[in-house]
């Protein structure tokens, strides 16, 4: 085809279409040079690219062609506001002055990234998996050692570069059972039930996937909570099922009624078929953790109104509330008694990226499916196929998050002593964030129960509010662009989690290190007022 080496052209190849073209303008090459190849003039050279030109023809994937489910896809946490703090640190490494020397980015519950350090036992096993000649090393721990052996064991040729069972490492799923019995007082789990992710949400996306169905107002309805995470909505839209909004009561701590749901799912009943109801406990972005008698509720709804119901568990290590605790919709499901034990189609995730791990990158994650259809789960296992397996060094790491050193291991005290530390200092966070918000004149933040953001109210005066609207934007998204402009400090508004008409929020994690979060909230602080004073 003309190319040279690596695949591109050759420059013989551009001669040859040069020549051509200025021939057929009636221009002569002026002659060779030493190399050998033929010097064109100028004029020649504009020719070639006319001709070229009018050959090119019109792109088969444009705006208009596209996939209009994909299109209609949005996702807050890396949306516009992230795409301009992008901008604005190329500017700074350009030298451009600003307001500020950094960008901080509090949009993303990525632990690490905020300089979080990872816990060393977990990464020991994994650096094990991946590099087994460092089994024979001395510098690592003998506890370390026979998780990794006995991962290796499961995987091909004992070796991490396999592909494994699409529904993950026999092995670990067997530790993630034992995991979840032990989490739950007893509560019986099979292993043949869990199904290895890649993060939590590819779990989510597989279940909705295989749930939704139907045309016209037979079409699924995907019951999720408002303010919600926007994997939910992004996925609704992308298969393209119908969003059923249920708002959580930001006047009670942003909790769950069940005369909500129920006043939701009537309204939803004349446009769809409402069959699936997410839960996310404790809650992105609001923080709220549910109580016994709330989840009993949540059964006992979807018991009733026969809804396939998805627990989004991945925060169940970050509580820090006194009088709070995580309770799992299993466990509760369980002691309800077999008549919603034995009948309740439940899906609850699990993920390596929060909690105390905060290990993002692997993207490591389980589900547990319980009372699904054998015919059904047959269908899963294919549909998880297609994706072949989760990455297995992600496998690996969702292992130690369920299988981590007991007492009497070598590396239990350094595992628990880092373990605590990250969720004493999450919770110091928490506590210090709302405090300093409910400062704020014009500001008000719920208590922040668990899970790892804020979500505080903003006062936006009416004067912001006719400019936003000039810019096409948000309110709170205007309020947002505002803050990054002249502080730095990257959030995500409330309009991309959703919210009630009228109401204006942003999500901004509380990781950052609890002096550089003190200057954080100092800034917003600075910002918010002067913006009431210039918009008021």
């Amino acid at each position: 085809c003309g190319r040279g080496p690596g695949g591109s052209r050759g420059r013989g190849s551009d001669t040859a279409l040069l020549g051509a073209a200025s021939v057929a303008a009636g221009r002569q090459p002026r002659g060779p040079r030493q190399d050998g190849t033929v010097r064109w003039s100028s004029a020649a050279k504009a020719s070639a690219v006319n001709i070229n030109e009018k050959a090119s023809r019109e792109k088969i994937l444009t705006l208009e062609s596209m996939n209009p489910q994909v299109k209609a896809v949005e996702y807050a946490v890396r949306g516009p506001i992230v795409l301009k703090a992008g901008e604005i640190e190329k500017e700074l490494r350009k030298g451009i002055k600003k307001p500020f020397t950094e960008v901080i980015k509090a949009n993303i519950g990525d632990a690490h990234a905020m300089g979080q350090r990872p816990i060393t036992f977990l990464r020991q096993v994994v650096a094990l998996c991946t590099y087994p000649n460092l089994l024979d090393s001395p510098s690592f721990p003998e506890d370390a050692k026979k998780r990794a052996r006995r991962i290796l064991q499961g995987c091909g040729g004992n070796s991490l570069g396999s592909y494994t069972a699409s529904q993950g490492i026999n092995c670990i799923r067997e530790d993630v059972a034992s995991y979840i019995e032990r989490r739950d007082g007893g509560v019986p789990a099979d292993p043949d039930n869990i199904y290895l992710t890649t993060g939590a949400s590819d779990g989510i996306s597989a279940i909705l996937k295989i749930l939704i169905s139907g045309g016209g107002k037979s079409r699924t309805g995907v019951m999720i909570p408002i303010p919600q995470y926007p994997l939910y909505s992004a996925a609704i839209s992308e298969l393209d099922a119908i969003q059923v909004n249920y708002y959580l009561d930001e006047e009670n701590c942003w909790a769950l009624d069940v005369n909500e749901l129920r006043r939701a799912l009537n309204e939803a009943k004349a446009y769809c078929n409402p069959k699936v109801l997410c839960i996310i406990n404790p809650g992105n972005p609001t923080g709220q953790v549910q109580n016994r008698k709330c989840i009993e509720d949540v059964i006992h709804f979807a018991w009733e109104e026969k809804l396939f119901l998805l627990a989004d568990e991945v925060y169940q290590d970050n509580v820090y509330s006194e009088g709070c605790q995580f309770h799992s919709f299993k466990k509760i499901l369980y002691e309800m008694g077999p008549e919603y034990y034995n009948n309740v189609e439940l899906a609850s995730f699990h993920s390596t990226s929060k909690g105390y791990m905060g290990e993002c990158g692997y993207r490591g994650g389980y589900m547990e499916v319980i009372n699904l259809h054998p015919e059904i789960k047959g269908q899963l296992v294919k549909l998880l196929s297609v994706r072949l397996c989760p990455p297995v060094s992600g496998q690996a790491a969702m292992d130690i998050v369920v299988n981590p050193p007991v007492p009497g291991e070598e590396s239990y005290a350094q595992f628990i002593k880092e373990k605590e530390s990250v969720l004493n200092n999450l919770a110091k966070k928490a506590k210090l964030t709302e405090d300093m918000f409910n400062k704020i004149p014009g500001v008000h933040c719920n208590p922040l129960q668990g899970a790892m953001y804020a979500f505080p109210r903003i006062f936006i005066p009416s004067k912001a509010i006719e400019e936003a609207k000039a810019h096409k934007m948000a309110p709170d998204m205007f309020y947002c662009m505002k803050l990054l402009e002249e502080t730095g400090i990257c959030v995500v508004p409330g309009s991309g989690f959703g919210q009630r008409e009228g109401t204006h929020h942003f999500r901004m994690t509380i990781l950052p290190p609890v002096e550089k979060l003190k200057i954080l909230l100092e800034k917003v602080k600075d910002f918010h007022i002067k913006f009431l004073e210039k918009y008021a």
